[in-house]
């Protein structure tokens, strides 16, 4: 089964950005895309993801709002909110409900240094 990524932005040009880099840095993952809340909700009820990456500020419900939802589906899943509102409550909301907070604009760099912490790949040899 591939692993699936839910990348959830308001932004059709944010979520090409964000699957670019993805694709770079995963090629073999497939993602799963979604315009709001409602949307990435029915996605993810409608087949697991193992991973979700979320913008915040949304129409409807925000990001943090949608990655408590999602946490209630799977406690474990690796979610990400991608926010240019630095604020210090919206990053101190983000860690409280166990989410990590990545700035906008996303970088290349900021995007693998979460996934290798969240979803390291095998090592060769197996190391």
């Amino acid at each position: 089964m591939p692993f699936r990524v839910l990348v959830v932005d308001d932004s059709r040009l944010a979520r090409m950005a964000i699957a670019r880099a993805l694709s770079s840095i995963r090629p073999d993952w497939v993602r799963v895309e979604a315009g709001d809340a409602d949307e990435a909700m029915a996605l993810a009820r409608q087949e697991p993801v193992q991973m979700a990456l979320l913008d915040f500020n949304m129409p409807g419900r925000d990001g943090l709002t949608l990655a408590s939802e999602l946490r209630a589906l799977d406690p474990g899943m690796p979610v990400a909110v991608i926010s240019a509102n630095h604020q210090e409550e919206v990053v101190r909301r983000a860690r409280e409900i166990g989410t990590t907070f990545l700035p906008k604009p996303l970088t290349e760099q900021a995007m693998e240094a979460f996934l290798d912490q969240v979803a390291p790949l095998p090592r060769a040899g197996g190391r």
